[in-house]
């Protein structure tokens, strides 16, 4: 991404609240739940983690309540995994607007990122009520939750741009990517602590950008976790790097969407 490319994403910004708010208008619109949809998912999810890993498998949770440790990776892993899903066919459902006006192409998928912020922040009013249920005592770590998010929103953005890109050339992409979300929650630390996986193990599994995103977001919550700086750092240097490799990868790509899509 170029300097140019940032200036033009800058001129565009109008377009991009644009595309953010019909997302937002689009998703809700006839739903009889309206935004209540944003706590539901990550509620029920939570609810079924609950009764299946914390009480018949009786999976530890680090001495913290079960359905708050749950509820609080699903609520980022929520935001990934739902916007990647929509963020992954933006370009191919609006492929009348792809060959007829011009505009930087990453405001599609950039767009269905920041809506996916509203129901992120909505599913944040429970975790709220989760705390003061258990009487959760957070400290001024707490106040980087800002930054996890960004970083959050980083993973989001790398994973959307490739598969975006590579939905309008192999549709299989649509097929694959349901399967491929399942198989990221589970090598994720959602439904189970990082001191579950034997400690030889760890740096490898922390190449995966959402294992930094799901641990420090905890440790935000919860200053009793220890917070692993060299896994967790490692786990967003490799979220930095997959934006910035899936923002060149989209850009390359850009020139031939019209032609192939």
């Amino acid at each position: 991404m170029t300097s140019d490319s940032i200036t033009e994403l800058w001129r565009y910004r109008e377009l991009l609240y644009f595309f953010a708010w019909r997302e937002i208008k689009v998703r809700y619109r006839q739903a009889a739940l309206g935004v209540a949809w944003a706590v539901i998912q990550p509620l029920f999810a939570m609810i079924i983690f609950t009764l299946l890993f914390g009480k018949l498998a009786r999976v530890p949770s680090e001495g913290i309540p079960y359905p708050i440790f749950c509820y609080t990776a699903l609520l980022p892993w929520t935001y990934f995994s739902s916007v990647l899903a929509l963020a992954s066919n933006s370009l191919v459902s609006n492929d009348s607007l792809l060959t007829k006006v011009y505009f930087p192409r990453v405001l599609l998928p950039a767009g269905t990122a920041l809506a996916g912020l509203v129901d992120l922040a909505i599913g944040s009013f429970l975790l709220v009520g989760l705390m003061l249920y258990y009487h959760v005592h957070t400290s001024w770590v707490l106040l980087l939750s800002p930054l996890v998010i960004l970083i959050t929103m980083l993973v989001t953005m790398g994973v959307s741009m490739v598969m975006a890109a590579a939905n309008v050339r192999y549709r299989d992409v649509r097929y694959a990517l349901p399967f491929l979300i399942q198989i990221w929650l589970f090598a994720t630390p959602i439904i189970y602590p990082v001191s579950m996986i034997p400690e030889r193990f760890r740096p490898i599994l922390a190449l995966n950008p959402c294992w930094g995103m799901v641990s420090a977001f905890r440790a935000c919550v919860f200053p009793q976790l220890p917070f692993d700086f060299k896994l967790i750092g490692t786990s967003i240097g490799v979220a930095v790097l997959l934006f910035l490799g899936g923002a060149y990868y989209f850009y390359r790509a850009e020139k031939s969407f019209a032609d192939v899509i």
